[in-house]
């Protein structure tokens, strides 16, 4: 049975304070939502810890917007997976399309991202997909193989087995385009079976989460589909009603 998740990807937002009062509403709001969902918020660096405190024994997992690429050293600006780690925190989500896009981060970056996060115990959510004209062209299927089979097919068994997806159609994200939940579907599916030309069995397993524009008016219907496991939320994770809303999407 694979996990349902909703992570909350926070990007650059909220301050601090603001931070623990957004995580403190989550918490407060969870109890409306199946148990089977499993939470996990990404706040920026610097309340990471401040997140972790508030959010301990309310099965809410933290997790980091990403990592170093190196486990320490003369890297002015970076936060090893070691120092994240260190506060208590989960989950580290990597190759996000804006890390790619404005960040240039390659797969041989990414390779180095993963071992870190592996060394370091902390669980992976692997972002791969298309922009629109690679969407438009065709070439949306052969550019998400390639991220895969560069990075993930890199894995050993046991570390692909803590392994987490996450779709993210970039086209679709703060474009005024949406993608329809067959779209996603059509995706993940696809995914999934590349994934198991490689693991075998062991990819029916993998959790392989929606990173588009998912709101509490589309989640039910998107999260409804066979191989959508939940939902990597960004703007929507920043209010703390609407991120339980999209929670709800799974039905009891």
């Amino acid at each position: 049975m694979r996990k349902k998740i909703v992570a909350g990807n926070w990007k650059m937002n909220t301050t601090p304070a603001e931070g623990v009062e957004l995580i403190k509403g989550v918490i407060a709001q969870k109890g409306e939502v199946c148990s089977c969902v499993n939470f996990i918020v990404a706040p920026p660096f610097t309340h990471l810890s401040e997140v972790v405190k508030v959010a301990k024994g309310s099965g809410i997992a933290v997790g980091a917007q990403n990592c170093a690429a190196e486990a320490k050293g003369a890297y002015t600006g970076e936060v090893s997976a070691k120092m994240i780690a260190s506060l208590g925190v989960d989950y580290v989500i990597l190759g996000h399309s804006e890390r790619r896009e404005y960040y240039g981060e390659t797969s041989e970056t990414l390779n180095k991202k993963m071992v870190q996060a592996y060394e370091n115990n902390l669980i992976p959510i692997y972002c791969v997909g298309e922009k629109l004209e690679e969407r438009e062209s065709g070439k949306h299927f052969d550019v998400i193989r390639a991220q895969i089979e560069e990075v993930v097919f890199n894995l050993t068994p046991e570390q692909f087995s803590k392994l987490i997806i996450a779709y993210e159609p970039v086209w679709a994200i703060g474009t005024g385009k949406t993608a329809t939940a067959d779209q996603a579907q059509e995706v993940h599916a696809f995914i999934r079976k590349v994934l198991a030309d490689k693991f075998g069995a062991a990819a029916a397993d993998t959790a392989i989460l929606y990173g588009g524009s998912c709101k509490p008016s589309n989640a039910a219907e998107i999260f409804s589909k066979e191989d959508v496991d939940g939902g990597l939320i960004g703007g929507a994770s920043l209010v703390a009603t609407d991120f339980i809303n999209i929670g709800k999407g799974f039905s009891k």
